[in-house]
């Protein structure tokens, strides 16, 4: 059976899967990314996670990967295949495609913006199918966005649009892991939500899961983590609306497995927000989960696609 390798690497998890010719996943693994063990060690995971599938392909389907599409975190630059920066993994200028195409047999790789890489997932086969214009914001480890416009996704003149995890919501705010202040990926992604329901629960080993889950109990406590970074979001949101005008906001990544305990207030919190500004729909991602895996398969396929006749 023809597929792709299909890998999804974020701040915390790798999600990897086998991916078929009408972008359906054949096959789904995830592991730890291991970033506590650092940028090298990372690397090496990648590699080792992305032969793992070959290896399954091989021996499932009785034919190799055709090419795989690999989606990272941080400031991309797709045409070179370098993963430039990311934050959240301590990486600098890695050569990444170039590195699993040798590990993989010399195969055809491309190189994605995990969050773009979403966007054109759900753009393509999601939430902003036909919507024409949307903003699709993954809330995880760190925040992000990508510009949806028909079935593709802006990436800016060096590959940098859809950042919004860095604008400034808070002046002089807790510290960003991009070097600046008051950042919103400081105060609303969810290791942000973690960080501040831990303090609130004298330093316990919680995370932003367990804050959603007292919210929804009724914890005072919890509820004031929860809105602190609910409205911290909603301005951040608000600023990139202005400036872009959106026909429908996508909302995915971890944070987004709240439902209503995000949705609700986070409506709200725009609809209290907006001015002159049309109100766009606020819907979660179709794809959940898997989308940055659905979307690197789909950078794979089109490698792959034959270019007409002249």
């Amino acid at each position: 059976m023809r597929h792709v390798i299909a890998l999804d690497v974020g701040g915390t998890w790798m999600k990897a899967a086998l991916a078929g010719p009408d972008g359906a996943l054949l096959y789904e693994a995830r592991r730890a990314t291991g970033r506590e063990r650092g940028p090298d060690a990372v690397v090496e995971s990648i590699i080792g996670f992305a032969k793992e599938l070959r290896a399954h392909g091989q021996s499932h389907f009785g034919t190799a990967a055709e090419a795989a599409g690999v989606a990272v975190p941080g400031i991309v630059d797709a045409e070179r295949g370098v993963a430039v920066h990311s934050a959240n993994l301590g990486w600098r200028n890695v050569p990444l495609r170039g590195l699993l195409s040798h590990k993989l047999g010399r195969i055809p790789v491309a190189l994605g913006h995990g969050v773009r890489t979403g966007g054109l997932a759900e753009g393509r086969m999601g939430a902003g199918r036909g919507t024409g214009r949307f903003l699709f914001v993954s809330l995880g480890t760190g925040i992000a966005g990508a510009i949806g416009m028909d079935d593709g996704i802006e990436a800016g003149a060096r590959g940098c649009a859809g950042e919004i995890g860095h604008i400034v919501v808070r002046p002089g705010g807790p510290a960003c892991g991009c070097g600046g202040r008051g950042c919103l990926e400081a105060l609303a992604s969810a290791d942000a939500i973690g960080r501040a329901w831990a303090t609130v629960r004298g330093g316990r080993a919680v995370d932003a899961a367990d804050c959603a889950r007292a919210v929804e109990a009724g914890d005072e406590a919890a509820s004031g983590v929860w809105r602190a970074a609910v409205e911290a979001l909603a301005d951040g949101l608000v600023t990139v609306l202005t400036i872009m005008d959106p026909r429908t906001l996508i909302i995915g990544g971890g944070l987004a497995e709240a439902g209503d305990t995000l949705f609700t207030p986070l409506r709200a919190a725009v609809a209290e927000r907006v001015t002159f500004q049309k109100l766009p729909v606020i819907v979660p991602a179709a794809l959940g989960d898997a989308a940055g895996c659905v979307g690197a398969g789909l950078l794979a396929r089109d490698l792959l696609a034959v270019a007409p006749s002249a």
